[in-house]
């Protein structure tokens, strides 16, 4: 199976680097590697020339975005599957591509764990992925972007929404997973470790108005408002009160509990 492996970095040289070394060191080989550079003034382009030889196609132009980018990879892939692994982020392992394949898996998307990992602190954590996805899971926050691997015919009539800046990944698995129901193998596999600090931190007040963007675009104003209250849980809860519901034994025992809980302080 091929993969492609796409990278977009604007000034960001010294993760450019870092991404390329974890990218080329995989011990599964059969992918090509994809590098869009937003017209950078960094020296990157100085690293994609040193590198040139282990890339498959690199262009540095300026452009609209992270999302303009990645288009503009997806358009040049041939790979059976894409991963985005954006600038500053890598494998989490020279032996990722491998694990991956090894599973021989079919799906749409195959959705991985991300590491996030605080070099001051060198303290890190790992995702949580859900114990199932719906659009209760793009409510609360999304799936782990660079740790997904996308079929590539999910690009032939829908690409990234390139008005959105930081929140069109979320869009997109809305429309792929939620609306068309295509299909997702969530695996027990760390793919991506992430660069601390990202977009999404820096723009958090942007991040979320565009959520709410997106989410006004998709659900009704009622729908919204039973996500919003269940969203008050915190993650981790939330997907362990799904594990219970979905089991009749244990829902049938919360069921019972709440009655009580509602007697005694209803």
């Amino acid at each position: 199976m091929k993969y492609s492996i796409i990278t977009v970095n604007f000034n960001n040289k010294e993760g450019l680097r870092k991404t390329i070394e974890s990218v080329i060191h995989q011990t599964f080989r059969d992918f090509e590697f994809i590098i869009i550079d937003g017209g950078s003034t960094d020296g990157s382009v100085d690293v994609l020339k040193e590198y040139s030889s282990q890339i498959n196609y690199w262009v540095s132009e300026p452009d609209g975005g992270i999302y303009q980018g990645m288009n503009k990879g997806i358009k040049k892939a041939t790979g059976e599957y894409l991963n985005f692994m954006n600038s500053g982020d890598c494998f989490y392992s020279e032996q990722v591509l491998q694990h991956v394949n090894d599973l021989h898996l079919t799906s749409d998307l195959i959705v991985g764990h991300d590491f996030h990992y605080n070099p001051k602190t060198q303290q890190g954590f790992t995702t949580i992925l859900p114990p199932r996805i719906s659009m209760l899971t793009f409510y609360i926050q999304t799936l782990p972007h660079q740790s997904t691997f996308f079929k590539r015919e999910l690009f032939s009539d829908t690409l990234y929404d390139e008005s959105l800046r930081i929140v069109a990944d979320t869009k997109f698995y809305i429309q792929k997973v939620c609306v068309e129901g295509c299909s997702v193998k969530m695996i027990d596999e760390i793919i991506c470790k992430r660069e601390p600090d990202g977009i999404s931190k820096s723009y958090n007040e942007r991040r979320i108005a565009e959520h709410m963007i997106v989410l006004n675009q998709v659900l009704p104003t009622g729908a919204i408002k039973d996500y919003h209250t269940l969203a008050m849980l915190d993650k981790a809860t939330l997907y362990k009160l799904f594990q219970l519901i979905e089991t009749p034994k244990t829902n049938r025992y919360l069921t019972y509990c709440i009655k009580i809980l509602n007697r005694i302080y209803g």
